[in-house]
Parts: C-alpha cells; sequence; structure tokens
C-alpha cells in the first residue's frame, strides 16, 4: 500500500468509514499511478479500511493498468458485463459507511452504486483527497515545471506568427500545433488569443477579428504534461500603443509583482489578493478587475485554493497556484499577466519564466 492510500485509510479509521470507492480517474491517477480515460465505463479504486486495495477496470486497460497501477488486484469488466455486478461481488462484507467523491458524482451512478453496496451511510471524500493533493511533492514540481517549459516554448513560437492581419483564430491554431509538437498532452483549457476590444474579456471566445497595429494582444494558454497542468498569460503591445493602454500595463506589472511578494508561508490568501488589488485601485482602476488573483494548480487546472480576498486559509510550502491581476477596460483593451508559482520554505520560487515587461511584437 503507498504513502497516499494509507493517509487515506488513515483519515477512513478517524472518521470510521468502512470503505472508499474512488471514481475520478485523475484520482485514480494520483492514488496508484494508472491513467486513463474510461469515457462511458466504470473505473473504481476500492480501498477497504482493513483490507488491501483493489482496482476495478474496463478489460481492455487491464495491461495498461498492470503495467502502471501500484495496486496490484485488478480486476475487470467487458462491455456486456454489470460493473455494479462487480462492485457487489468485490465489496467487503458489512460495509455500513462508505466514502465517495461527492463533487464528482453523478446522481445515476450514486444510485447504481448505492444499490450495489447497500450502505447506511455515504460519506464525503473529497475534503481529504483535496489536502493531500494541495501540497505538491518534489515530483510533482518538477513535472509542472516541465509543462511550464513547454507553454513558454509554445507562447514564444506563437508570438513569432504575430503580424497585422493574422487572426485570434489562426494563432490559436498555430498554438495548439505547437502543443502538441513540443510534447504536450493537449491544452489543459480553451485557449485564447483576444486582440484590440476583445483583451478586455476577460474570457473572450477567439474568432476571426484580425491583429492591427497600435492595439493590446493577449494570450492565455497551457498545457498538460506527464499529468500536470501549467498556465500562462502574457498581453503584448503590437506596435505603438497609446499612454493610456501602456499605464493600464504598468499597472498590472506592479500588481503581479505585488501578489508575488507576498506570497510565503503563513500569509492568508486573502492578503495576496489585497496586495495585488490594492494598488489597481490605487490607479484609479479598481472596477476593472473583477475577478480573484488565482487559482490552485496542479493535476487539473483550476483547484484548490482560491486566492481571492475572502480567503483566510493559510499558505503552506507545496502550494502552486496562479497570480493573475488583470485591467479590462471596454474600447481600450485589457491586460491579464498571470504567473504560476510554488510557496516554498523561505517564501515563493515563480515557476514561468516568461518575460514580463512591455514587449511590442508584429
Amino acid at each position: 500500500m503507498n504513502h497516499r492510500i494509507e493517509q487515506l485509510v488513515a483519515y477512513m479509521e478517524q472518521h470510521a468509514i468502512d470503505a472508499v470507492l474512488i471514481t475520478m480517474p485523475k484520482h485514480v491517477y494520483y492514488l496508484t499511478g494508472f491513467a486513463t480515460d474510461p469515457h462511458e465505463r466504470f473505473l473504481g479504486l476500492l480501498i477497504p479500511r482493513q483490507a488491501e486495495p483493489l482496482l476495478i477496470v474496463p478489460a481492455l486497460d487491464l495491461e495498461a493498468a498492470q503495467a502502471a497501477s501500484s495496486v496490484k488486484s485488478i480486476y475487470t469488466h467487458t462491455d456486456t458485463d454489470n460493473p455494479y455486478e462487480v462492485l457487489t461481488k468485490l465489496m467487503p462484507a458489512g460495509v455500513q459507511s462508505l466514502g465517495l467523491e461527492k463533487d464528482y458524482m453523478t446522481v445515476s451512478r450514486f444510485e447504481a452504486i448505492s444499490r450495489a453496496v447497500g450502505a447506511s451511510v455515504y460519506a464525503d471524500i473529497d475534503e481529504p483527497l483535496r489536502d493531500m493533493r494541495v501540497i505538491k511533492t518534489p515530483d510533482e514540481v518538477v513535472r509542472m515545471k516541465h509543462a511550464v517549459r513547454i507553454i513558454e516554448d509554445v507562447l514564444r513560437a506563437g508570438i513569432s506568427q504575430v503580424k497585422p492581419g493574422v487572426s485570434e483564430i489562426e494563432l490559436v491554431a498555430e498554438l495548439e500545433y505547437q502543443m502538441k509538437k513540443l510534447g504536450a498532452s493537449g491544452p489543459s483549457f480553451s485557449t485564447m488569443v483576444l486582440a484590440g476590444e476583445n483583451s478586455a474579456l476577460p474570457h473572450g471566445v477567439p474568432g476571426s477579428r484580425v491583429v492591427r497595429e497600435g492595439e493590446l494582444l493577449l494570450f492565455d494558454l497551457g498545457v498538460y504534461a506527464d499529468g500536470y497542468a501549467s498556465d500562462i498569460t502574457r498581453t503584448f503591445a503590437v506596435g505603438d500603443i497609446s499612454a493610456e493602454q501602456t499605464k493600464i500595463y504598468n499597472t498590472v506589472l506592479a500588481a503581479n509583482l505585488r501578489g508575488i511578494e507576498a506570497t510565503r508561508p503563513g500569509a492568508t490568501l486573502a492578503s495576496l489578493d489585497r496586495a495585488a488589488r490594492e494598488h489597481i485601485e490605487s490607479a484609479g482602476y479598481g472596477p476593472y478587475f473583477m475577478h480573484r488573483l488565482g487559482h490552485g494548480l496542479g493535476m487539473d487546472v483550476h483547484e484548490y485554493p482560491s486566492v481571492h480576498g475572502q480567503n483566510q486559509d493559510v499558505l503552506r510550502s507545496g502550494m502552486v497556484f496562479t497570480i493573475e491581476p488583470g485591467i479590462y477596460v471596454p474600447g481600450i483593451g485589457g491586460v491579464r499577466i498571470e504567473d504560476d508559482v510554488l510557496v516554498t520554505d523561505g517564501g515563493v520560487e515563480v515557476l514561468t519564466t516568461f518575460p514580463k515587461e512591455l514587449t511590442v511584437i508584429g
């Protein structure tokens, strides 16, 4: 039994949970090392409190599971089997309390599991999994740095294609081609390239809008590599931009740096948001920064913690999250500068290294 499963078993003992059934593929990977997308097929890691864990996989994944999983008791089901009947046969006798990932569980799957198990209590085990995942191991940090290096190389390749007349969606296509070419599994979210007035849309959708001289161009992109995500935003000037656009850029850059400087063990997440937001407010752009400062990063591109002004949770060494202040002024344009940061024993390590000073491209 590996260390992560042992941690979960300790939680089960503390909370009188007889067994846990993990069905989220990323959590199966996190706990066993076996990564798969089962699509609609059933995937389950069963962890009894007083017995060895076992893995239930679609028959077509058996060989891959045997090669990758630290859990060696593996059972299968075919496309004509009822996987819940397999689950019933493997469930230890007398299970009264079963732990489930309630945030991930659908109603129909819960009903099928409930019929198969017949427990009287279904406990939520999202919290202990979240608490485990929030502190990255050295191996996880290495993987995340790899994902960061890839996306920064992708961004370099992408901005080399910028010229007046190229469309947002053409640049997206080039970036996503480079992601695969440079070794990523794929984008970690929908790649954003937003030109001119579209850059003032925090979650704008790239389209046929072409790049023009004298405007801002925003890139927000990330990849999955080795099971972990990266996420970076940089904003560029295309030719000469206005004094107002330059002021916005410099204000966001200063806010980004203040948020990073405030990052250290023992600080609250709220204090980071305040450090960045107060600078933007002091420059007169407070209403134009309408989202949180950042979000957790790891196996998911958005995970715990949420870096906002009401979150009093305390930073701990090993946390990874984004620092991404922005100002979005309709008709003028928007700027967002996003870095991925790791809380260390001594403060903070910025994983993203792509230059942040205002750069003219195209």
